[in-house]
């Protein structure tokens, strides 16, 4: 009699009639008169495995490079010295102390060159959607991983992502390297990666006004307070704290850039109580603003 049973790897199938007898009693004999014996050696293993596993942690601590004092941070853990580094993981996304993303985004583009690549040796043999659908999957959505914490970086910060993008695009029309390319993500329907990370930072910025969100978000995003019944008051702006406040280092914070960033959408948009109207409507819109003529 054949049965199913669940593996790790997908199923598998035993036959009951030759499955394996139980275990013989001397081996539980055995396994209990040296259970000290185990417990000691489970016990060292678990020592070993943690000393190697130091080596994989990170965290990150900022310290104010202009006012802060040079500190050693090396911490002793048992026989292992866990010393400072610039950059730790985190999500996918490398954060240095800087908060400039320049290794975060140096690693990425890496990585989509090097997909792009492999998928440029098979092109020959793939159809356009195809070659479209296996572009969006392994690299476009790299790009949009976590982008929105590149929210007020330079144009030249991120021009190495827009580039792999515009080679993506070239790839899916097997086009050469100096085509031009705005046709290309137009007719791609694809926004370019400065769009694409203003669309993430507004898309929280309408789950923390609307909901849901993040208790957190939704406490540094609030409505604009109107003191009386006035035209304004049915415009659904955000409350945009002042620059003089929180500094000229502060603007790149989403407590600053979101509601910035809201107040410029038309009144169609920002006045949506769905979220999938306001998603459709804010991609027309940011489309219409970077492809218009």
């Amino acid at each position: 009699m054949v049965e199913l049973c669940p593996n790790f790897f997908g199923i598998r199938f035993v036959d009951r009639s030759t499955r394996s007898s139980p275990p013989a009693p001397w081996l539980s004999d055995v396994l209990h008169s040296n259970r000290r014996e185990l417990r000691r050696a489970e016990r060292k293993w678990r020592r070993s495995q943690l000393d190697s596993d130091l080596h994989t942690y990170q965290g990150m601590t900022f310290i104010p490079s202009t006012t802060g004092p040079h500190r050693d941070l090396a911490i002793s853990f048992g026989n292992s010295l866990i010393t400072p580094t610039e950059d730790a993981r985190s999500l996918g996304v490398i954060l240095g102390g800087q908060l400039s993303f320049s290794a975060h985004i140096t690693n990425l583009t890496q990585s989509c060159r090097f997909l792009l690549y492999n998928i440029r040796r098979i092109r020959p043999f793939l159809s356009q959607e195809a070659t479209q659908l296996l572009v969006q999957s392994l690299v476009i959505s790299r790009l949009d991983h976590c982008n929105s914490l590149l929210a007020g970086l330079p144009l030249g910060a991120i021009r190495p992502l827009q580039l792999v993008q515009n080679a993506a695009a070239r790839l899916i029309f097997s086009l050469p390297k100096f085509t031009h390319i705005t046709p290309l993500l137009r007719s791609l329907h694809w926004l370019p990666v400065v769009a694409r990370i203003r669309f993430k930072t507004l898309m929280l910025a309408y789950k923390a006004k609307m909901g849901p969100a993040p208790p957190y978000l939704m406490a540094i995003v609030k409505s604009r307070a109107v003191p009386r019944a006035l035209r304004a008051s049915s415009t659904a702006r955000l409350d945009a704290p002042s620059l003089r406040t929180h500094g000229r280092q502060a603007s790149r914070l989403f407590s600053v850039l979101a509601p910035r960033w809201w107040n410029e959408l038309p009144l169609g948009v920002r006045t949506v109580e769905s979220l999938a109207v306001f998603k459709h409507r804010l991609k027309t819109h940011l489309f219409v603003m970077h492809f218009s003529e």
